[in-house]
């Protein structure tokens, strides 16, 4: 998924995604491919269809361009994951991952 000047990469631990915590992995690069480093970013994780309580969490930087959080995902079904927040730039960032087919434990 790209944007003018950046794009997002975006992986989700375990795999396939199962009910429970779930890591979320972002890797941020610029239009030359070079990590972007200094975002400062939130996820919130809604379940497509309504009724579930959103996760909110903080996101990581763990190295230059590559960002983590960890979310709880309480119910199978399928996923929506946000990505907000600034890049170092200033620049926004707004990114939205479906995960589908989360699965019991």
């Amino acid at each position: 998924m790209g944007s003018p000047g950046f794009s997002v990469k975006q992986e989700i631990t375990p795999q396939p995604a199962r009910v429970g915590r779930s890591t979320l992995t972002f890797t941020i690069t610029d239009a030359a491919g070079e990590p972007v480093d200094g975002a400062h970013l939130a996820v919130e994780a809604d379940m497509s269809h309504a009724g579930m309580k959103p996760d909110f969490a903080d996101v990581t930087e763990t190295q230059p361009g590559r960002y983590e959080a960890e979310v709880a995902l309480p119910m199978a079904g399928d996923w929506v994951i946000l990505l907000h927040g600034k890049l170092g730039t200033g620049a926004a960032v707004e990114k939205q991952f479906d995960v589908r087919g989360v699965r019991p434990e």
